[in-house]
């Protein structure tokens, strides 16, 4: 009788709405698989020799999973949420051993006619792993604890990453640190996430903007070095609050300009090193200085720190780029920030997605009807440059509404984030919606030609059973926990 209790409540407290949207989600893109593989000589769409076919078998057995994960208790996943993890690590460990190479890749497990890729299931261990040591006792990342309550966080996050780095797998790598806008949720700094937007402006400026001089030194290193002068500014200004200290070091840094600009008239160029060196070190002891008579020693000390380590990763961005990132890495990131045109090498497969989006037009050429995707000009069409073929056919209003339904399942995640009882339910519910934020983002501005192609799905759209299978178990599970929340003590 309790059994069919909570089966009965199950069904009556699940959010039907987020499984509609599922649905609709799902439905959509095995359309889209279709059209991107469809072939004149095999026309039906349930063929399963044909990928259409294949994703509608796997999309038929995601619904049973799904079906499945609701009828599990939800205290189930709480419970066993470390050893789940801790299987999933064992098993991403075995695989860099008995995969085989799949295009440089040992990811994949072949398990007779199928192959599964452990790393999108890791998600989800991952995930379920930093909901309950959240939910632990008075666990906090502002608390007396912060520093050891971090460590633990960031091991979880970093030990799938690692794993999945050694099987030469950096996109799916990648996703995982879309977590940190979870730990934002849970009380990390902002400081974190400003200075992660940070590292990507200082990275994209100093390779792109290599060409020309300012004092002796590249442009793009000279853009940094400024940037880093104001952000050193704002901190002390918005940051410690040291409002008469950013001002005077801001007229020092003009001032400074200004003199080097005389300089350069009359045939004096300032070595451009030794400038910059000399204005951030005379800011620095004039910062130290003033902070001893105020109240902001330690936020003056991290502003500081946070000036010195900005300079240290603009000196570590050429070593990166030339000597840790492989060859093909450094030509997407070439062709993606427009310093290298290869339209018949690693730029190809964008350039073709943005002339089969581009000639979409408003309301698109009409389904089946796209003659770059018929014509095969966009390689891995059905997989992960999938939604040119619905920019094509179904124009912008296709590719606008498809981006309206994933905003509304967005949301609607949030939205069951911030209604859960317990911390458990909602930081698992922000870990999912940080998962579809970031493989969102990122397929969309590769296929745009915003990011490089670093091979991230589309959810729900790509083909392929794992990713279909691992977004799955992420929302039904959400959904099974969000059931129970009734029933549920708040923590």
């Amino acid at each position: 009788m309790e059994q069919q209790h909570n089966t009965n409540s199950v069904f009556r407290y699940v959010d039907w709405f987020t499984i509609i949207l599922y649905v609709i989600l799902v439905t959509a893109g095995a359309i889209s698989i279709y059209a991107a593989s469809y072939d004149f000589d095999h026309a039906s769409i349930f063929d399963f020799s044909e990928f259409s076919g294949k994703q509608i078998r796997w999309i038929g057995l995601a619904f049973a999973v799904g079906l499945i994960l609701l009828l599990i208790d939800a205290r189930f996943y709480e419970i066993y949420a470390g050893p789940l993890y801790i299987a999933m690590l064992l098993l991403l460990l075995v695989t860099i051993f008995i995969a085989p190479d799949i295009k440089g890749s040992r990811s994949w497990l072949v398990l007779g006619p199928m192959s599964l890729q452990p790393a999108e299931f890791a998600k989800v261990t991952t995930a379920l792993a930093l909901a309950k040591i959240f939910s632990g006792y008075n666990f906090s990342l502002t608390g007396p604890d912060a520093r050891q309550n971090y460590l633990q966080v960031l091991t979880i996050i970093f030990l799938p990453i690692v794993l999945i780095l050694a099987q030469k797998e950096t996109g799916s790598a990648l996703a995982y640190l879309s977590l940190f806008f979870v730990l934002y949720r849970e009380g990390m700094s902002g400081l974190v996430l400003m200075a992660a937007v940070c590292a990507v402006v200082f990275f994209v400026v100093a390779v792109k903007y290599t060409e020309g001089m300012i004092l002796g030194i590249p442009v793009g290193q000279a853009a940094v070095f400024i940037m880093i002068m104001m952000i050193m500014v704002c901190m002390l200004v918005v940051y410690c609050r040291q409002y008469e200290t950013g001002r005077n070091i801001f007229l020092g840094f003009a001032g400074a300009g200004i003199i080097a600009a005389i300089f350069a008239l009359f045939g004096l160029t300032v070595p451009g090193y030794i400038f910059f060196f000399t204005c951030l070190l005379v800011a620095t002891v004039y910062a130290v200085f003033m902070s001893m008579r105020g109240f902001a020693r330690r936020k003056v000390v991290v502003t500081i720190a946070a000036v010195w380590v900005s300079v240290a990763f603009l000196f570590s961005i050429n070593y990166t780029f030339e000597n840790i990132l492989q060859h093909h890495q450094q030509e997407r990131i070439l062709v993606t920030l427009g310093i290298k045109e290869d339209l018949r090498g690693a730029g190809y497969n964008v350039n073709q997605s943005k002339i089969a989006i581009g000639s979409g037009g408003l309301t698109g050429k009409g389904f089946l009807n796209g003659t770059q995707t018929k014509l095969k000009y966009v390689p891995e069409q059905h997989t992960d440059f999938i939604f040119c073929t619905i920019g094509e056919e179904e124009g912008f209003v296709g590719a606008a509404g498809v981006l309206i339904l994933f905003l509304i399942l967005i949301l609607r995640i949030i939205a069951i984030a911030e209604r859960q009882p317990t911390t458990f339910g909602r930081v698992y519910a922000y870990c999912v919606a940080s998962y579809f934020i970031f493989h969102l983002a990122i397929n969309i501005g590769m296929v745009i030609g915003l990011c490089p192609v670093i091979g991230i799905p589309l959810p729900f759209f790509s083909y392929g059973g794992s990713s279909l299978w691992g977004f799955t178990f992420l929302l039904f599970i959400l959904l099974r926990i969000d059931a129970s929340r009734r029933h549920a003590l708040p923590v």
